[in-house]
């Protein structure tokens, strides 16, 4: 439990846990905050009894981005150091082995945008906007906007984003594969929570595995990305839920199973 960051159990739905976002106004995202991120993003990683992960910044903004007030006067060498902590903190997100859904109100800039890219899957606010306007401060994106959202969106649209600075409203996020899914502001966060819950009584191995195959496949060629599917999907004849759903398909039909994460 951090002092900007908490992690919490949905009251309706105790397998998905939440990231929660605040300080106030915007969350910034300052040192602290970005270390409490790391931190919640390995406490859930390791707790067995959290299936899937919402990260939610709140009713009205998910987060403005970094905090440029702690950075304006960095130097060269002051940056290079905290630039390392920065990355290694959102890629903490990106790499709990569970399904991780972004729940987005109001702004995701800069920082707040590149850390719902760590994200599995991202449901915005029909009225929110996103962006990198790095570029407006002179700088570009330092916590894997240049990369993740060029692996989202393809290097064009992403080169856009990033060279123009400009803010996206949520249907051209959506229409260019930034957004999965709209809805009212005030349903966003049950939104998220509804996707999570849809993996929270999946079989977690299965999930995880099928997680980090695509992952890493997308950093290699496509014998090497093959390579890695076959071993995860070899691995997982040595679980208890695929036993558990094969001969559940065979005596039930499909989609009956009740798998227990082993």
């Amino acid at each position: 439990m951090g002092e900007f960051v908490r992690v919490e159990a949905d009251p309706a739905n105790p397998a998905v846990a939440v990231i929660r976002l605040d300080r106030p106004k915007m969350n910034a995202l300052n040192a602290q905050v970005q270390r409490e991120i790391g931190a919640a993003a390995e406490q859930v990683g390791a707790d067995d009894a959290v299936r899937a992960v919402v990260i939610y910044g709140g009713e009205k903004v998910f987060a403005a981005g970094a905090d440029i007030k702690e950075m304006a006067d960095m130097s060269y060498a002051d940056m290079s150091a905290h630039s390392r902590a920065l990355q290694d903190s959102f890629t903490a997100v990106a790499r709990i082995p569970k399904p991780v859904i972004a729940a987005i109100t109001g702004y995701a800039l800069g920082g707040g945008c590149e850390l719902a890219l760590c994200a599995d899957f991202r449901v915005a606010a029909d009225d929110a906007k996103l962006g990198q306007p790095e570029i407006l401060l002179g700088v570009i994106p330092g916590a894997g906007g240049t990369q993740r959202l060029s692996r989202l969106v393809g290097p064009a649209r992403a080169k856009d984003l990033i060279y123009t600075g400009r803010m996206v409203a949520a249907d051209e996020a959506q229409r260019i594969g930034l957004v999965d899914e709209l809805a009212p502001a005030a349903e966003v966060y049950s939104t998220a929570v509804a996707m999570a819950a849809r993996y929270a009584n999946g079989p977690a191995i299965a999930l995880r595995a099928a997680k980090q195959a695509i992952d890493n496949g997308l950093e290699t060629d496509l014998d090497t990305g093959l390579e890695i599917e076959r071993l995860h999907f070899s691995g997982l004849f040595a679980t208890e839920d695929q036993k558990t759903g094969m001969r559940s398909f065979v005596e039930q039909g499909p989609g009956k199973a009740t798998f227990s994460g082993r």
